[in-house]
């Protein structure tokens, strides 16, 4: 097992205070706040405070529970505190010191939300749905508890573009209209998507590049794919309540012409020593790393060896959340160890179901600290036409 790399979390507010000499004898030590606590940190992430005092004043930052951090006063009459706060709720925070105190303000502490859905379309049925009632429509049932979510992400299959012509020798070519990345954006609040999958390229290199910039455009990022190899394996990295958090994505299954190269589009290969060596790699940057993966087979209920191997490559390197898509079904969601999760399979989601079992879906809400995954829930829904509605 490779060893874990950890990173601590820093959010940095600046106490601007008056030192001695710039004072009157009866002036306070510390006088005012320069900058704004953040609205809310999740737990685990160090909070930093900087200001100025009397060199060798005792400086102590303290809430309800008691003294979260002190420190003396350099000779240059500046201090720097650290302090970690992990108990949830919302922290008085106070700093003082021999002859002053200033109170900072209110602090919430949270976990992180996040919130994950399986295969998403806009090609096929979606295509048709989206051309008769607008790009909206798929998400109106779902839409606004993932907006509401601190970070939400989903498994794009096909292409958003005017290009292009179905590729050979595959059943299923996925392709959608431009207007639905901004609405997948606007009502739903994707932020990220991985396009490592057996769609990417369905219409050629041309319509995935469209994809790629209308993603960006959209702002929503992608991993798993991009015009090289390089690109395809590269992670995007989003912080949310202090948390760094880095995702990844890699497809299992590629069809012949599908798996980038390093001067030729398409997507990531699940290769151990690849996954390994970029998830070890982005761990130096992040505190959490999410590893999307596209493995599996069709309709299968329970994850198979493949799925454990590479599960395995990501976890061991330092991963904490695997999310996995392509059997267009349900699977387990296991906790490997405190502090992870893989939701072997996440099924289909603005995706027509054309099979048992395919219309069964719902939204995974991941509570992400510092040190990982705290607790995890899914919220269940079933696709009615085009259309994940939640189960009552």
């Amino acid at each position: 097992m490779m060893p874990r790399m950890k990173v601590a979390a820093a959010v940095a507010v600046t106490v601007l205070a008056l030192a001695g000499a710039a004072r009157a004898p009866s002036a306070p030590a510390l006088a005012t706040l320069d900058t704004k606590l953040p609205a809310w940190l999740a737990p685990g992430v160090t909070l930093e405070i900087a200001g100025s005092a009397d060199p060798g004043t005792e400086v102590v930052l303290a809430h309800a529970q008691g003294t979260a951090a002190s420190v003396a006063v350099g000779d240059d009459g500046r201090f720097t505190m650290r302090a970690r706060l992990e108990r949830v709720g919302v922290h008085r925070l106070t700093a003082s010191s021999v002859d002053a105190a200033l109170e900072l303000g209110r602090l919430r502490v949270r976990p992180v939300r996040l919130a994950a859905v399986g295969d998403v379309t806009f090609g096929g049925r979606v295509a048709a749905a989206i051309a008769a009632r607008g790009p909206s429509h798929p998400w109106l049932g779902t839409g606004g508890v993932l907006r509401g979510a601190d970070l939400a992400t989903a498994n794009l299959e096909g292409v958003v573009s005017t290009h292009g012509v179905p590729v050979s020798d595959k059943e299923f070519h996925f392709r959608g209209p431009l207007s639905a990345l901004p609405a997948a954006r606007r009502v739903a609040g994707l932020d990220v998507v991985s396009l490592a999958n057996n769609h990417t390229l369905d219409f050629g290199t041309v319509a995935f590049l469209d994809t790629l910039r209308f993603a960006r455009r959209s702002g929503i990022l992608t991993v798993g794919g991009g015009p090289d190899l390089t690109s395809a394996r590269r992670p995007v990295v989003i912080r949310r309540g202090g948390v760094r958090i880095g995702f990844l994505g890699y497809s299992d299954v590629r069809p012949e012409g599908f798996t980038a190269a390093r001067s030729t589009a398409g997507t990531a290969p699940a290769e151990s020593s690849s996954i390994q060596a970029d998830v070890v790699a982005l761990r130096r940057r992040v505190e959490v790393v999410v590893v999307w993966f596209h493995w599996g087979e069709e309709l299968a209920r329970r994850p198979g060896a493949r799925q454990r191997t590479f599960a395995s490559a990501a976890l061991n390197a330092g991963a904490q959340l695997v999310l996995g898509a392509h059997p267009h079904v349900l699977q387990p969601i296991v906790r490997p160890a405190r502090r992870s999760l893989v939701a072997w399979s996440l099924g289909n989601f603005v995706f027509a179901p054309n099979s048992p079992g395919t219309d069964r879906t719902g939204i995974l809400h991941v509570d992400l600290a510092a040190d990982g995954v705290w607790t995890h829930r899914l919220q269940r829904a079933r696709i009615v036409g085009v259309q994940p509605r939640f189960e009552r």
